[in-house]
């Protein structure tokens, strides 16, 4: 915003990494563009060094904010996105950040309303998301977490026993996916935090940080969320080559590619 604009000022800003995805962050904006103008949103996307088309395409877009990053090569991916979106986070001036990939599609817009409607209630609530990636269903989704908690149990009984067995792994998801989450900056900020603080997932840390200063954290089913957009769990992996070109999730990409493909097709 120019020191010249007397418009309202935004409740959140949208925050994205790029990394060699160009297919898939061209249909994400696109997706995005006319809501974002409409309602003035701040869009930031953070490059992470790809030196391909997707930079050539950004640098072409006069409504984003651009932040080039000089990503290491050595660079864990997941240490390269979480700082990415601390330098988005030192530059927004929005109370509330809104987390997406490149690989997450909006349809309805009106998930914007619906996830801030839980932090203009309760201004104690620190974020707003859901623990899965995809919305499997409410079969698939009973199968997963059984069979998770006997893998859990049955790991532990080895261990006591004194049996060789990998450590037991949560059978239940606890943080929320940044694919679609709706973080309260002003919070992070007033706490002197950030996304990448250790060296796990981005986010992931700071959600128990926040849990512990005393504030609110809203779950939200997959069900709920994905009836306003769709997401290729992994999908910027794919994209980037980071599967081999028989793996599921980079069918799954390709074949997410042809469908839009498909569509643009048919409308144009």
């Amino acid at each position: 915003m120019s020191p010249n604009d007397t418009s309202p000022k935004p409740p959140f800003s949208i925050v994205l990494v790029n990394y060699k995805t160009f297919d898939l962050t061209k249909i994400c904006l696109d997706l995005l563009f006319e809501h974002v103008q409409q309602a003035n949103i701040p869009v930031w996307v953070v490059d992470n060094g790809s030196a391909d088309e997707s930079i050539e395409y950004l640098r072409s877009l006069q409504w984003i904010n651009l932040i080039e990053r000089d990503a290491p090569a050595k660079e864990p991916g997941h240490i390269a996105h979480g700082k990415a979106l601390d330098m988005a986070l030192a530059r927004i001036d929005t109370d509330y950040l809104f987390l997406m990939h490149t690989d997450t599609f909006i349809y309805d817009t009106q998930v914007f309303a619906m996830m801030m409607k839980y932090c203009t209630r309760d201004p104690n609530v620190a974020a707003v998301g859901c623990t899965e990636q995809l919305n499997r269903g409410t079969l698939r989704t009973l199968w997963r977490f059984s069979s998770r908690l006997f893998k859990h149990h049955y790991r532990r009984l080895k261990l006591t026993l004194g049996l060789r067995s990998k450590e037991p792994k949560p059978y239940r998801e606890t943080h929320l996916k940044s694919f679609c989450t709706l973080w309260n900056s002003r919070l992070i900020k007033q706490h002197g935090l950030h996304f990448q603080i250790d060296d796990r997932v981005p986010g992931y840390e700071l959600q128990d940080r926040m849990l512990q200063l005393g504030h609110k954290v809203e779950f939200l089913s997959p069900g709920k969320v994905f009836s306003y957009l769709d997401h290729v769990q992994a999908g910027t992996v794919a994209a980037a080559g980071g599967y081999a070109g028989n793996h599921r999730r980079t069918r799954m990409y390709r074949n997410m590619l042809k469908r839009f493909d498909a569509v643009n097709t048919q409308t144009s």
